[in-house]
């Protein structure tokens, strides 16, 4: 595992190119923010924006999703994978929205992960978007990136977000995410990761580096 002194000094130089990181999904409140997280499963984050850009512009409640409907719904995301399962989620964590929660997205993972179609990695996203809260998702890019950089050596998203966790400063964990998915969407790529133009290459102790 990465040193503690190493871990700091990677996400600082992070933190010094992009102060202040967003997420790219494109939203408008917590709900859609939800709704578009919950889409993203196996999905891109533009595919997502593409499909929900009509949609969003008349949609942004639970309610208006419910009276929208199923149907109605899947004419918006039938583009996105696994349209019909998500379809139905959304409408149902929309009802449960309405029902338990005075149609507001709560600020709590256990009432988020109770909602249908949430999980831990999308209660964690809301969380941090919305409320401000520390946490840490973990994708398929953070999941990477971290084991590349020496992060973790978790064979889970849970087990990479406990390493995470203990590892990252708390004055770091805000943006922390966000820095690692960014990472791992434009530099530190799967395939043939784009180590001469990393910032902490010095730091990354992957020994299968990029020589151009």
């Amino acid at each position: 595992m990465t040193k503690p002194e190493k871990t700091t000094a990677i996400f600082e130089i992070l933190a010094k190119a992009n102060p202040a990181p967003k997420g790219e999904l494109e939203h408008i409140n917590p709900y859609t923010l939800l709704v578009a997280v919950v889409l993203s499963a196996q999905a891109t984050d533009k595919g997502v924006n593409k499909a929900t850009a009509k949609l969003f512009q008349t949609v942004t409640t639970p309610a208006q999703m419910v009276k929208l409907g199923e149907a109605g719904l899947i004419e918006h995301i039938k583009t996105i994978g696994l349209f019909r399962g998500k379809a139905k989620n959304v409408i149902a964590l929309s009802k449960r929205l309405i029902e338990n929660h005075g149609a507001e997205v709560p600020n709590d993972r256990d009432a988020l992960e109770a909602l249908p179609g949430v999980g831990r990695k999308t209660a964690n996203v809301v969380m941090n978007m919305a409320f401000g809260v520390p946490t840490i998702a973990v994708d398929t890019h953070v999941f990477r990136v971290a084991h590349r950089m020496g992060l973790s050596k978790g064979k889970t998203p849970r087990a990479v977000e406990d390493d995470l966790e203990k590892a990252i400063p708390t004055r770091l964990k805000q943006h922390a995410h966000h820095w690692l998915i960014l990472h791992g969407r434009y530099t530190c790529i799967a395939r043939k990761p784009k180590c001469p133009q990393c910032l902490v290459r010095d730091l990354c102790p992957f020994t299968s580096k990029t020589a151009d």
